[in-house]
């Protein structure tokens, strides 16, 4: 068996990062997202970056980090709302944005890692994000045609694995790591915990392992909330 542990996140990506490449990071808001891989991809100044994401961190953290170091030059994306250097960016022309619903979003990257070209939707229809697109009519209903996609490389966060790479992601992270795993040429997932083969229940691996390239335990995870809200606590 192929030795796909490594020992941190800047071997895990060694020869796998170049100018211009399209890369996929998991994660939803900032749950479930390859901290350290992201700050490996960052020291390593790959620049001209097209990154598909549900969006780009936050200001100072995530894939934020490299908006700030100029290295994406497009996000493939579906929420922007909580970080104000890409708002700059987009509007100042220096970054490239490809909108997408939700929904289209993550099936568009489950279709990629699937082998489908492009499938039909009623979603987006009639609005901004249809023109340009080839558009049908299926029983009386109009469509959207949207292409599958995949990327040189994905990058995603897992709860648990193996060394097989056998993944386990928890909650909030199964959003679109899972589907991300499958549709990059290369993937390389950071986890919380590495446990011996045989030891996760083969009934709750989310991604098998032969979707797996590279493995790394991530050094630390800041594991910071998006936005934080409270209530005033009840007068006694």
């Amino acid at each position: 068996m192929v030795d796909k542990v490594k020992t941190d996140a800047v071997e895990a990506l060694a020869g796998l990062l170049f100018d211009g490449m399209t890369i996929m990071a998991g994660g939803f808001g900032l749950c479930g997202i390859p901290e350290n891989l992201i700050a490996a991809i960052r020291e390593a100044g790959t620049k001209d970056l097209t990154v598909i994401s549900n969006n780009c961190g936050v200001d100072g953290f995530g894939l934020g980090i490299l908006l700030e170091n100029r290295q994406i030059k497009k996000m493939v994306s579906s929420y922007v709302g909580e970080n104000k250097l890409f708002e700059q960016l987009y509007l100042s022309g220096e970054l490239e944005l490809e909108f997408n619903p939700q929904g289209t979003l993550a099936e568009r990257i489950r279709a990629g890692g699937a082998g489908i070209p492009a499938f039909f939707t009623r979603t987006g229809y009639g609005t901004l994000v249809a023109e340009g697109k080839e558009t049908r009519e299926f029983d009386g209903e109009m469509y959207v045609m949207e292409r599958g996609l995949t990327a040189d490389l994905a990058i995603v966060k897992a709860w648990k694995a193996d060394a097989e790479g056998n993944l386990i992601y928890r909650k909030t992270a199964r959003n679109f790591n899972p589907m991300m795993a499958t549709a990059g040429k290369k993937t390389v997932a950071e986890v919380e915990e590495l446990v011996a083969i045989g030891e996760l229940d083969k009934d709750a691996i989310h991604t098998p392992g032969i979707y797996v390239d590279h493995l790394v335990k991530g050094a630390k995870f800041e594991k910071r909330i998006e936005r934080v809200t409270t209530r005033s606590k009840e007068a006694v």
